[in-house]
């Protein structure tokens, strides 16, 4: 007797689709870095890819084994080599461990956005963005850069520089982004002086991106400045009322990444670490206009 072949009804059930290959999921995790928020959990991550969270564990332990990814106690966050930071130096890496809980730290505090970035040649290179629900409105992103004259971040690091470096540095490509970005070398000595009489304290508003509002201050090691801390908002925003938090971040990153560090070389170009507390008085003296009415 002829067994009569299978309809498709009488089938097994059809194969489920399979998951997706190892790379696919790398690349799935990856892009959950490209959104608002630049430093994940494992729940972020999971949630963000819908990968089981011991497949997105797993996975996420082997990005951090090749330095695609850094983790530290504040969750995961893009690495060296996603940052396109290879190579044997391993400061930035330091930089970026050294000032995670500060960022997070000043996020919490004040629920605007913060940078850290290096001084690389005449721009800013950002190493790390956290950010709340104003996020999406800085168009900045971590592995981005700036022109350094025309950021917070930027200003804040040259001003520690011999004025001979910052127009070695920075003459030839000095330019406007918009209409209040400083565009001659003359006027950018003026405001890097500014800034060291404010014991390190940067401002600008609408220099780099219109409408965005920053205040920073630099990172200092042995020899000069090594990166910058910045918190981010609108043009409104009150930056003198964060502006010690800001300069405080910044102490405490120096001394986290050197433990030794006592006061710098003076020089008249260098000033000593600002005391941790701030007065009423003393941000008054410091935020003090100049002759023509602008500080920023």
């Amino acid at each position: 007797m002829t067994v009569p072949s299978s309809s498709p009804e009488l089938t097994a059930p059809a194969r489920r689709e399979l998951p997706p290959s190892m790379v696919e999921r790398m690349t799935l995790i990856m892009d959950a870095f490209a959104g608002r928020s630049t430093r994940l959990t494992l729940e972020d991550v999971a949630r963000c890819t819908h990968l089981p969270r011991s497949t997105a564990h797993r996975i996420l332990d082997q990005l951090v084994r090749l330095r695609w990814l850094d983790h530290t106690s504040f969750g995961y966050s893009l690495g060296r080599r996603a940052l396109g930071l290879g190579g044997s130096d391993g400061s930035h890496g330091e930089i970026r461990e050294a000032a995670a809980p500060l960022l997070h730290n000043l996020q919490i505090r004040t629920g605007m956005v913060v940078h850290l970035a290096v001084l690389d040649g005449t721009e800013v290179f950002y190493l790390d963005k956290v950010g709340g629900r104003f996020a999406a409105s800085v168009p900045s992103r971590v592995g981005g850069r700036a022109p350094a004259h025309s950021t917070a971040l930027g200003k804040a690091m040259l001003a520690w520089l011999e004025p001979e470096q910052v127009d070695a540095q920075i003459g030839g490509a000095i330019s406007r982004l918009t209409n209040r970005t400083i565009g001659e070398m003359g006027t950018l000595h003026q405001e890097l002086n500014r800034i060291r009489q404010r014991r390190g304290l940067a401002f600008e508003r609408g220099e780099c991106f219109p409408n965005i509002a920053c205040v920073a201050a630099a990172i200092r090691g042995h020899e000069g400045p090594v990166a910058g801390i910045s918190l981010v908002g609108d043009a409104r925003t009150p930056l003198e009322k964060v502006a010690p938090l800001v300069i405080d971040a910044a102490r405490q990153a120096s001394l986290a990444l050197f433990p030794d560090l006592e006061a710098p070389r003076r020089s008249r170009w260098m000033m000593a670490v600002p005391d941790r507390t701030w007065s009423a008085e003393t941000m008054n003296r410091l935020l003090a206009t100049s002759q023509n009415g602008d500080w920023m």
